[in-house]
């Protein structure tokens, strides 16, 4: 099964969102495999969006991501990052579909409630930098045999 790294935001955190968007992940036949509430340490943010670092919203996002505590999570699922990607909802909550996590939760581009890796090369390196191997579980669900052939 394919894994992929979820990051509820902090102002989701502070907007009690946190059961639902895990409901709407759990519901779409994803299984959670690693989780822990935190607050970011900087380098970590630094690291995970080391790509950003040419962009003009940079040190506003880092400022943003370790400003409260985040929700980091793997999920496990056939096409996990497709999956995750398609209920998370484009990154504009205004763009974002209705019923998808983003298009009904998220408020701007600055706020929009939750990170999801955005291919299985990525979800690997973020898995990796988030969680050490002992921190994830490996377990059969008597549901997935319903939910996969």
């Amino acid at each position: 099964m394919e894994r992929t790294f979820l990051m509820i935001k902090p102002d989701a955190i502070q907007r009690n969102l946190v059961g639902e968007i895990i409901s709407r992940i759990e519901r779409k036949g994803l299984k959670l495999v690693g989780a822990k509430l935190m607050t970011v340490p900087q380098a970590l943010a630094e690291e995970h969006y080391s790509e950003h670092t040419d962009k003009p919203f940079y040190g506003k996002l880092i400022s943003f991501i370790t400003s409260a505590p985040v929700f980091a999570m793997v999920v496990e699922g056939e096409d996990a990052v497709d999956v995750s990607r398609h209920i998370i909802g484009k990154t504009n909550p205004s763009e974002a579909t209705p019923g998808s996590i983003r298009g009904d939760l998220g408020l701007t581009v600055g706020r929009n409630v939750i990170h999801g890796s955005d291919s299985v090369e990525s979800a690997q390196r973020e898995i990796n930098l988030w969680f050490k191997e002992e921190e994830l579980s490996s377990y059969e669900a008597p549901r997935d045999t319903w939910l996969y052939e």
